[in-house]
């Protein structure tokens, strides 16, 4: 529904929001005030439980029409108080897609999934195919109409949802954490949709809930929150150059302002190619020896990893009448190794890594775990070999107690009570849980929940642990605080596989990156050399981290904030 632009000169104004749901210690939101233009698309930042979700209600009516609690101030979209509106009506005006996006979707096929909206206006038909080839050719699913939703990979039910709220044509689109499962050209697709379609006829508005600064730079204006309050509201220039700002308040900094800032210059600049020609006209540049005093390093890290734990033989697993998912990979893994696995979605990531843990069997070729395939080997066998946190905690987690739930593996397992008394409390240090083993898993954080997760599969006791998408969904110090816990455990001698969309994670944490393309790895390399082959990255649709591309400008590839300070000072 689009705005009549003769009577309204905002398409949506939220005036001294206030939320608390119910039973709730604190304020979810304390005074948010926030007016939308025509073509302006507003990004929202803050650290977990800033209110990021808990504005995106407000601003379509879910809160306070579903989810109840003590709400105050107004929201107008096209005039109208979304008190006023039915929640269909205010679906219609003001459409969402929520961070947890699964839970949206419920049709058979995907083409059904986007009709469901413009069926509900009652369009003809032929306006109802048009709108959905339209929709589906926009988020780049036009190949998958007949797919059912669950077949889809993470990213593209991420993309599904994103056309599905499109489909009643609302005049604001609200975007809560849209991108978390993206790959980063997929995530640049995304803020090009948004941008879109707020360029192309500036009738309407976006706002996208949003952690990662590079993407933030492309908006009209930042809003950031800190406790439910309004932090900052300005360009994003303005709010993403201050990196001590960002650092306050749980969002990450981009490496070009905070390398400035550690080199104590006076400028701000968010983008690399303006900080590289900064810093070289000061005559800043990567020197020779520290190139060759990286390179050193990494091949002596090389050196210390042990015998093969994970040998991939001509791997093909092909779905149910489908084609490969993952096709001939050969791959081995060494103790010790910390490797990341990247591609763009439905590149065969996760198909590849739920062979190491017997999740799914080969349709040809073999896994060996130490040796032994995976096909002899039962999946409590595996699970004590092989460790899987999953992407989404909630999907592994289900016990009333922390403690029951890290319990749960080495009771399996048949151990004695003493035993799983003593891995219980070995896991819970370890993610830094100690004394909350009453706590109720559900009623966590879901950083927290993240460390029951890992905790529950540390208990297993497994030399192998893989990790899917560790940060999804958690702001810059939950991330920093998971990374921390993964490096830990590799120190302590567990072989690591992280599958990642966040680039500056694999470049920073990882030993060793693997990328894949169409189920098939097409390359396979030390850290450092994987992100200096930018050709083969491009086809591969991976965009480098910051850092990464800032220090290629100034004559080598650098993999983390603290490596370039060191080699520029």
């Amino acid at each position: 529904m689009q705005p009549d632009s003769s009577r309204h000169t905002s398409l949506l104004t939220a005036r001294d929001l206030r939320f608390t749901y119910q039973d709730a210690e604190r304020p979810a939101l304390r005074g948010i005030t926030v007016e939308l233009s025509p073509g302006e698309l507003l990004v929202v930042m803050g650290a977990s439980g800033a209110g990021k979700s808990t504005l995106c209600r407000c601003l379509n009516g879910i809160i306070p029409h579903f989810v109840k609690g003590d709400f105050q101030g107004e929201v107008h979209v096209l005039g109208r108080h979304t008190k006023d509106l039915r929640v269909a009506d205010c679906a219609r005006r003001v459409g969402l897609v929520f961070q947890d996006f699964e839970s949206q979707l419920f049709a058979t096929n995907v083409a059904l999934e986007v009709a469901f909206g413009a069926e509900s206006l009652g369009l003809p038909r032929a306006e109802i195919h048009a709108r959905v080839e339209r929709l589906l050719s926009l988020v780049g699913l036009s190949a998958f109409a007949h797919r059912r939703p669950a077949s889809l990979s993470g990213g593209e039910k991420q993309r599904l949802a994103i056309a599905a709220s499109l489909a009643t044509d609302p005049a604001v689109i609200v975007l809560d954490e849209a991108t978390s499962d993206l790959d980063p050209a997929g995530k640049s697709v995304v803020f090009d949709i948004a941008r879109s379609l707020t360029a192309a006829s500036a009738k309407r508005a976006v706002v996208f809930a949003h952690h990662d600064p590079e993407e933030a730079l492309r908006a009209t204006r930042v809003l950031l929150l800190a406790e439910g309050r309004p932090a900052a509201l300005d360009s994003p220039d303005r709010i993403l150059s201050d990196p001590d700002l960002l650092a306050q308040h749980g969002v990450m900094a981009l490496a070009s302002t905070a390398l400035f800032r550690a080199l104590d210059l006076d400028e701000r600049p968010c983008r690399e190619a303006q900080a590289a020609e900064l810093l070289r006209r000061r005559g800043l540049q990567i020197p020779d020896e520290a190139a060759a005093a990286w390179a050193a390093r990494d091949a002596a890290r090389a050196q210390k990893y042990g015998d093969p734990i994970v040998e991939v033989r001509n791997l093909t697993h092909s779905y149910e009448g489908g084609d490969p998912a993952v096709s001939d990979v050969a791959l081995t893994l060494r103790r010790g190794d910390y490797v990341a696995i990247i591609g763009q979605n439905g590149s065969g990531k996760t198909t590849l890594v739920k062979h190491l843990n017997g999740l799914l069997r080969p349709t040809q070729g073999e896994v060996l775990i130490d040796g032994e395939p995976t096909r002899s080997q039962t999946l409590r066998a595996l699970a004590q070999r092989v460790g899987y946190v999953f992407q989404n905690p909630d999907h592994q987690i289900f016990a009333p107690t922390v403690s029951e739930e890290v319990a749960f593996a080495p009771r399996n397992f048949g151990l004695d009570p003493d035993e799983v008394a003593s891995r219980v409390s070995e896991s819970l240090a370890a993610v830094g849980f100690s004394g909350r083993e009453e706590d109720d898993p559900f009623s966590l954080t879901k950083g927290e929940r993240q460390r029951v997760a890992v905790a529950s599969v540390l208990a297993g006791r497994p030399d192998l642990l893989i990790f899917d998408e560790p940060t999804t969904g958690l702001d810059a110090r939950e991330s920093r605080g998971m990374m921390a816990l993964i490096d830990d455990l590799n120190r302590r001698g567990h072989t690591i596989v992280l599958v990642t969309h966040a680039m500056w994670l694999a470049a920073e944490y990882a030993h060793r990156v693997i990328v894949m393309q169409e189920g098939r790895i097409i390359l396979d390399a030390p850290t450092r050399a994987a992100f200096s082959q930018t050709e083969t990255l491009r086809q591969a649709a991976i965009i480098p981290p910051q850092v990464v591309r800032l220090s290629q400008l100034l004559g080598a590839a650098a993999l983390t904030l603290e490596e370039l300070l060191e080699a520029l000072r």
